[in-house]
């Protein structure tokens, strides 16, 4: 089958021609004849398949006939994310580029005033998020009592988002003869209450099981084990970093996906750090900055997207190689939105899931509900295998130096080889002199230590033969300059410069050792001494 049979406007036809496409997908040969018919439509298709197409061709050739009136939307169409809605807006321009028919784009970030203008004129279609067209209607900027077809895409994105209460209060706004056309991915039991309040009669349209997976994407699961709790965030990064580098030359682009913003930023900057061409998308980001950058990701000039779920939904770009999810997203729904940028248009997709331990529940879910199970790859962050023999392992032959800087005369005793043990020593000659033992100490001289460490020697064991062998004390490393000692140069201290009376320290030490000839050199108190009586007068 061909765009031709299904009886749409020529000028359509035309266009979709020059756009490259001759033959629709099967979302699209089932819902396009429906909705020309003016039934509602509930279409159920995985992402990637053309579901924007299926709603945008049948309006263009509808709203042909008609012309719009001032602050009154002859068609209306709900996104949940301002990306979704700008890719809807840019699949009206072409595909309508033959007909006049008025747009307007009500999303977050943009001037009130300039959507106004174009809402004053009158639009044939309007495309909106939820949270913005509110607003314009309770500002008395908009009426929504012309509406003739009303689309709802991503409907289960709308109510991951908490956008429910607002899609029913606008259904209520709009005329009970309008024309539904409810797309989504996957029928939680919340959407399908929805359709069975507001849709009339609706022809289902399903081409695959509600939540599978394009058959053109390849799955893996990355299992990651972390060295320690505080270094899970860095290791799971530089994991990433090798699983990319591993594509070489078949990674031509990639979108990575986190669940929180704060980690698409630390993502984001780690990775321009590393040497990657990449850049940030997420719900925080200036509007114009979030266009900026996914109009750069789409002409090339940024090769890696970091975004939120933000992205999940709307990107439609044909060439994306690779998907990677960093985090496993907690909802198992959206598993299936994410992996869904890539192999679109029939082309081959490779999705990667970075999964931590405590995220192996919602890996679980999502092979639950995709129904099968996603193979395994192995971590490039496992352990080496063990050195050979013979070789120290890296961390192990260089000692990371801690604690104060040795000494030369350290370094070069650690550098020497260590002396054989005592039983491979080979016999001393007897012609070689043996070293003279040192002699023992007189009784009577004092002991060497200080008093301190004297304290208690009654109290203690007799020591034993190998302590009586005291250690020969560690030679103390001299400083040297150029092979000299280095002394104290013209900087001598003045009490060594003053003259010493050898014979006065000769006498004063001999009176120390024999303290009764000092009494008896003394004059006794007989002999007048001052406390004898010749003392007195």
């Amino acid at each position: 089958m061909k765009f031709s049979d299904l009886d749409l406007d020529p000028k359509v036809l035309q266009a979709i021609e020059e756009a490259g496409y001759e033959t629709p997908t099967p979302i699209q040969q089932k819902a396009i004849p429906e909705a020309l018919k003016g039934r509602d439509v509930l279409g159920i298709a995985q992402t990637g398949t053309g579901k924007t197409a299926a709603f945008t061709l049948p309006m263009i050739s509808i709203l042909a006939q008609g012309r719009a009136r001032a602050r009154m939307p002859r068609s209306l169409v709900l996104c949940p994310t301002r990306e979704l809605a700008a890719q809807v807006a840019e699949n009206f321009e072409i595909y309508g580029k033959y007909h006049k028919l008025s747009m307007a784009l009500l999303i977050g970030g943009v001037s009130f005033k300039d959507q106004d203008r174009l809402i004053d004129r009158g639009v044939d279609v309007l495309i909106a998020t939820p949270g913005r067209l509110l607003d314009h209607f309770e500002r008395g900027k908009l009426m929504l009592t012309g509406v003739q077809i009303m689309v709802v895409d991503e409907a289960d994105r709308m109510l991951d988002m908490g956008f429910i209460p607002d899609i029913e209060r606008i259904f209520s706004l709009t005329p009970f003869t309008r024309q539904t056309l409810f797309f989504s991915a996957t029928m939680p039991p919340e959407i399908t209450r929805l359709t069975e309040q507001f849709l009339h009669a609706p022809v289902r349209v399903e081409v695959a099981r509600q939540s599978t997976t394009g058959e053109n994407i390849e799955q893996r699961v990355c299992e990651l084990t972390p060295s320690r709790k505080d270094r899970a965030d860095s290791e799971k990064r530089a994991a990433l970093r090798a699983l990319m580098r591993a594509e070489g030359e078949a990674l031509k682009n990639a979108i990575i996906f986190c669940n929180r913003k704060r980690d698409v930023s630390v993502l984001h900057k780690s990775l321009l750090k590393h040497g990657f061409n990449a850049g940030a998308l997420h719900g925080d980001l200036d509007q114009s900055v979030r266009m900026r950058v996914l109009n750069g990701f789409r002409d090339g000039e940024i090769q890696i997207l970091v975004a939120s779920d933000v992205a999940a939904r709307g990107l439609d770009i044909p060439s994306v190689s690779h998907v990677f999810n960093f985090d496993v997203p907690i909802h198992s729904e959206d598993y299936v939105h994410r992996i869904g940028r890539t192999g679109r248009a029939g082309r081959k997709g490779v999705a990667v899931t970075l999964c931590l331990p405590h995220e192996q529940k919602h890996l679980d879910k999502i092979e639950e509900l995709v129904k099968a199970t996603i193979p395994r790859v192995p971590s490039p962050l496992a352990a080496p295998a063990p050195a050979p023999e013979g070789e120290a392992p890296e961390a192990e032959a260089r000692p990371r130096r801690r604690g104060r800087r040795k000494s030369a005369a350290e370094a070069a005793a650690e550098a020497a080889p260590a002396p054989p043990p005592a039983a491979e020593r080979a016999p001393e000659p007897d012609a070689a002199p043996k070293a003279a033992a040192p002699e023992a100490p007189a009784p009577d001289a004092p002991s060497p230590r200080p008093a301190r460490a004297r304290r208690g020697e009654g109290k203690r064991a007799e020591p034993s033969a190998q302590q009586d062998e005291a250690p020969a004390p560690r030679a103390r490393p001299e400083r040297r300059r150029g092979g000299q000692v280095v002394g104290l140069g013209d900087h001598v201290p003045a009490f060594l410069l003053q003259p010493i009376n050898v014979d006065e320290l000769i006498a004063a030490s001999a009176r120390d050792e024999d303290p009764e000839e000092e009494e008896a050199d003394a004059p006794s108190p007989a002999e007048g001494g001052p406390s004898g009586e010749g003392a007195a007068v």
